[in-house]
């Protein structure tokens, strides 16, 4: 794979650069031809802007987008903008535009949408964000992905944008069809043992290779249940759960599993008031 990002720092975007003129500087680099994984970093002002120029100059020159392979939009840290406030755009044209398309990460889920996801190639897609709508959700409940091979929602939290709950979650698992799945991650919520219920309930448990439950608020209540489901499941061969609030001990029980497991990362609940709060890892 050769990769290249392109992205605006703010003196770039004073100067009038900005998601209008990100696709015709792409095309203009002579490097472009021979990319297949292309990175969209910040486009310059992706708090009030959002990248919908983009993905319309990437659908409108879309024969010259054709060797693109990985395509990630909104590749940038919180200094340039906080995840929750990155605009992003409509992509119900893409799937069509870019038919070899293996792989597509998204950052951001500000007026987001998908539309109508049909993909005879895609293996892998990934949303990043600090609350993912129901409305993406049900798009991609409604997908048709034959190839998809590894699906990372970050859920994240009610005060970002994720207007559902663990019935939501439970409800996708039943109902969206991705028969070659092998890598489900479920991460970054802030009711992250009710979801790790769901998933482990869901009809992929019997042909995932991955779980990936990390990056949210598991605690011991969640461990227990992946002590009790994981063992089951001869198919499994990681359990991804770093950025955790579970104890030393329920640690050391999970890393007993015959299983590769990833539970690095631990934290410690705040208590305020005799409240106890727990923090997923990206929010705002």
């Amino acid at each position: 794979m050769v990769m290249k990002t392109y992205s605006y720092d703010y003196d770039e975007y004073e100067e009038g650069k900005g998601p209008s003129t990100m696709v015709e500087d792409i095309l203009a680099d002579p490097e472009f031809p021979g990319l297949t994984e292309l990175v969209i970093g910040s486009w310059g002002s992706a708090y009030e802007d959002g990248c919908q120029p983009i993905i319309d100059g990437i659908v409108e020159n879309a024969g010259q987008f054709g060797h693109i392979e990985k395509l990630f939009i909104g590749d940038m840290d919180f200094e340039e903008c906080e995840v929750s406030w990155i605009i992003q755009g409509d992509y119900s044209k893409l799937w069509a535009a870019l038919p070899n398309l293996r792989e597509l990460t998204i950052k951001g889920s500000t007026d987001l949408g998908l539309g109508e996801i049909c993909h005879e190639n895609l293996e892998a897609l990934t949303i990043i964000c600090g609350g993912l709508p129901t409305g993406v959700i049900e798009e991609i409940e409604k997908a048709r992905l034959p190839k998809l091979k590894k699906l990372l929602l970050y859920i994240g939290s009610d005060n970002y944008g994720f207007d559902g709950n663990a019935d939501t979650i439970r409800g996708f698992l039943e109902r969206v069809q991705l028969p070659q799945l092998e890598y489900l991650g479920i991460v970054d919520s802030e009711i992250q043992d009710e979801l790790a219920a769901a998933v482990l309930e869901s009809k992929f448990m019997g042909q995932i290779r991955t779980l990936d439950l990390s990056c949210g608020t598991l605690s011991d209540k969640g461990g227990e249940l992946l002590l009790e489901k994981i063992p089951q499941y001869g198919n499994i061969e990681k359990l991804d759960v770093h950025y955790h609030f579970m104890s030393d001990g329920m640690v050391k029980k999970l890393e007993a599993l015959p299983v590769a497991v990833d539970a690095s990362e631990k934290n410690v609940a705040d208590n305020y008031r005799g409240e106890t709060y727990m923090y997923a890892m990206l929010t705002e």
